[in-house]
């Protein structure tokens, strides 16, 4: 059997801004009504987090959801304790209409932090990241260059970054090259 790794096994760019591979982190595409009480109760308990806004993402530390649709959330648990919330999320919704699907080792994420983490992604995605809009707990789902990706602030200076492993070496270039430019003043 093989051991896990996360697709840039520890990467990380340095500048003002350190872009950097987080590690391999749980995630959960969980679909059907996301307005069920069952659901966001099995959620809350497994991540400790309220309940996302549309548009929104609460993470603490490792655990976290993001609301992706209408009609789903991505949940964010430690890696280890994944098979667990599967179990756990299948007891709350037996009986019900739902999907819910391990998409740890699909994905890949990568963190930015600094001064100007906003200004690294505005260079990259189509999304108006002014602080006036972009604040702390907003969640996008959009473009970095040519690839798809979703995204979340965590605080003013830190941005997390959700890809496809296959194009996690792409993205990371992408975000340290922009990090390496430095900021454009605009912000």
């Amino acid at each position: 059997m093989s051991n896990s790794v996360s697709a840039l096994q520890g990467k990380v760019a340095t500048a003002k801004v350190m872009v950097r591979d987080a590690g391999l982190r749980g995630m959960i595409t969980l679909r059907g009504d996301i307005t069920n009480t069952k659901l966001k109760a099995a959620c809350a308990g497994l991540t400790g987090v309220d309940w996302p806004a549309p548009g929104q993402a609460n993470c603490v530390g490792d655990k976290g959801l993001a609301w992706m649709s209408p009609d789903e959330i991505l949940l964010l648990v430690p890696y280890a304790e994944v098979p667990a919330a599967l179990g756990l999320v299948a007891k709350a919704l037996k009986g019900q209409h739902y999907l819910a699907e391990n998409v740890s080792d699909a994905r890949a994420l990568i963190q930015i932090e600094g001064p100007f983490a906003a200004e690294v992604l505005a260079k990259l995605a189509p999304v108006d990241l002014h602080p006036a809009n972009f604040k702390p707990g907003n969640f996008r789902r959009t473009r970095l260059g040519q690839v798809a990706a979703a995204f979340w602030m965590r605080d003013v200076d830190t941005i997390d970054v959700i890809c496809f492993r296959s194009v996690a070496d792409y993205t990371f270039d992408l975000l340290a090259t922009s990090a390496a430019a430095g900021p454009v003043g605009y912000f």
